[in-house]
């Protein structure tokens, strides 16, 4: 199954990866090989809501035979169909969509062609996201807009923290990415999905709370979660409402 396939040029720390199909149910999944010289045993991941769809990623040691990575994906297919199945179906921003902001509902409405802003507005069946201008651009220009909205949250509430434990951010950088959340660099740069804007206040300004903490533990001991039980004393609840619904915003594909 893997023979055929090119590897591509090294990537960023010297990963080297190319993709296979594996057939699951049906359908078609692409999968993601990862060679990488830090690992010594094969694993597997999902990657949901990818661009390219649901997808699969495994990660191996520079030169595993490609036979033994097909051994590995028939072994573990039955576990992957299993975590497919169980995905949130991909969702697209477009007009007529209705999709999350701050936890609450608002559907996409196409206002016109006239100069292309995007806006927050009501209307009889409740909150809408408004998009004016080509609607060929609306996913895009509600992306934007997010991501907007997402920095502008996530800035007033990482400063918040970092007062409330003496430290200070770097940065802060918006990702596009569907399989974690937020992380920081011990430079003390902040990252973050810019996907949490679709989640209610309160789990924003957990995730927040959860990487200021890092800048004083950079690791997940009992220290790191006093931390964040210090500033955020219900980190449990918002803890769990992501893992609940953390897929479901993931799949919100702009």
């Amino acid at each position: 199954m893997l023979s055929l396939l090119k590897k591509r040029p090294p990537a960023r720390g010297g990963l080297v990866e190319r993709w296979t199909l594996l057939e699951l149910d049906g359908r078609s999944v692409d999968v993601r090989i990862v060679e990488n010289p830090r690992t010594s045993r094969l694993t597997l991941r999902l990657v949901p809501a990818s661009k390219k769809g649901e997808s699969l990623k495994v990660t191996v040691p520079p030169g595993t035979p490609d036979g033994d990575i097909d051994d590995f994906l028939e072994r573990n297919r039955a576990w992957a169909a299993a975590r497919i199945a169980r995905l949130p179906q991909v969702l697209k921003i477009n007009d007529g969509v209705t999709i999350p902001l701050r936890g609450v509902p608002h559907r996409i409405v196409h206002s016109g062609l006239g100069r292309g802003i995007v806006s927050i507005g009501r209307e009889e069946d409740g909150p809408v996201i408004r998009v004016f201008g080509d609607p060929k651009f609306i996913p895009r220009k509600v992306g934007d807009f997010l991501k907007r909205q997402a920095k502008q949250d996530l800035t007033k509430a990482v400063a918040t923290y970092c007062a409330a434990l003496d430290v200070k951010a770097k940065s802060i950088t918006l990702r596009d990415t569907t399989s974690r959340w937020g992380s920081c660099s011990s430079s003390g740069a902040l990252n973050f999905s810019w996907r949490i804007i679709l989640a209610p206040p309160e789990v924003l300004h957990y995730l927040a709370a959860h990487e200021v903490a890092h800048l004083r533990e950079m690791n997940h001991s009992d220290r790191f979660w006093a931390h964040v039980k210090q500033i955020c004393p219900d980190m449990e609840q918002h803890k769990s409402w992501l893992r609940t619904h953390g897929a479901k915003l993931h799949a919100v594909q702009a």
